[in-house]
């Protein structure tokens, strides 16, 4: 399988097997797709995000504002027993959702907690789809034998993985589990598009074009729990493809001190951050290496900061795509029968 060449962009998380360039704690891969107009939010008090002098205005939310989003997995395999292998069982991706939950509500009791000071409740849940494209009833989890469906080799891409099954993405989140072979435990992780918006700092994310598909790949190694010897074993992967869904860039942004990634209670870090130990970033300032933006091992990281929740409240607010999502009626009981 040929995998995406590595791309130029420096927020992206793409992989390159022709090149065999195989970072130590892998590869968490991003690009950020669709249109933003601006809506004008009952508030007086503002919230920047931005490292920036030239920032966009981020309105504070009501307190009680709680987004709730529908996900489905599709989950290919190559003809394996539900439970073997790439097709995972209905258990383990139930925990994968609930883990991302723990992640984004700071749940107390879970290694989703942490009680940093800059650190913060997202007020962002999600939930497997009750309700499929056609009105029927669902678990949200698709199942898809690849080895009995031929389709055109794209390489290691949405646009490949769309092909076998792909849901309305103003309706759902789509999350593709992929069936890599065990030489790319630890090597491929995750990759996510992302929403194009006004924010500062979209001129860095790896943007798809127009029609190509939107949501997020995570390799089946990496989806839930596991036993796995990686570093990435505790369903982390899919909480900071996420974020990056949400218009969320690495900390280290364009590894410039200045502005990194616009929000300015991430200490400012100008490479790359992984692994479990915290290093001395830009101005004398210990990178947060427990923030679930950079590559650290899943059994550190804990913490959204306020800031990049301010920036995922403005995505889902403004963004036509992510706010749809909220209103997609794809946990209504009511379904629709065929007549």
């Amino acid at each position: 399988m040929n995998l995406r060449q590595k791309d130029t962009n420096q927020n992206a998380d793409n992989f390159s097997l022709q090149s065999m360039e195989r970072q130590k704690w892998g590869n968490r891969i991003f690009n950020f797709s669709a249109a933003i107009t601006l809506m004008a939010l009952l508030s007086v008090f503002i919230i920047s995000c931005s490292k920036n002098t030239d920032e966009a205005i981020l309105p504070e939310l009501p307190d009680q504002v709680l987004f709730r989003l529908p996900i489905v997995v599709h989950v290919i395999h190559n003809g394996e027993a539900m439970g073997e292998g790439p097709n995972l069982s209905t258990d383990r991706i139930k925990r994968q959702i609930e883990i991302l939950n723990e992640d984004f509500r700071r749940k107390k009791g879970t290694r989703g907690y942490n009680e940093h000071p800059d650190g913060g409740d997202a007020k962002i849940e999600f939930f497997l789809a009750k309700v499929d494209p056609n009105g029927k009833p669902t678990d949200g989890i698709n199942r898809i034998n690849a080895s009995k469906i031929e389709v055109p080799e794209l390489g290691y891409s949405l646009e490949h993985y769309a092909q076998y099954a792909y849901w309305p993405p103003n309706r759902y989140i789509n999350v593709w589990t992929t069936p890599l072979n065990n030489d790319f435990m630890c090597l491929a992780l995750g990759l996510a598009t992302g929403p194009e918006t006004d924010l500062p700092g979209t001129d860095l994310l790896a943007l798809p074009k127009s029609g190509e598909p939107d949501g997020i790949l995570i390799n089946w190694n990496h989806f839930g729990e596991s036993t796995i010897d990686c570093h990435a074993r505790f369903g982390r992967t899919l909480t900071h493809e996420m974020g990056h869904f949400l218009g969320l860039l690495h900390t280290w942004g364009g590894k410039d001190c200045e502005t990194n990634d616009y929000c300015d209670d991430t200490p400012a870090v100008d490479k790359q951050v992984f692994g479990r130990s915290p290093f001395m970033g830009c101005a004398g300032e210990m990178v947060m290496i427990e923030n679930y933006m950079n590559w650290s091992d899943d059994e550190v990281m804990n913490t959204f900061t306020n800031d990049q929740i301010d920036r995922m409240h403005y995505v889902l607010s403004n963004h036509e795509g992510r706010k749809a999502l909220s209103k997609s009626g794809a946990e209504q009981s009511k379904l629709v029968t065929s007549g």
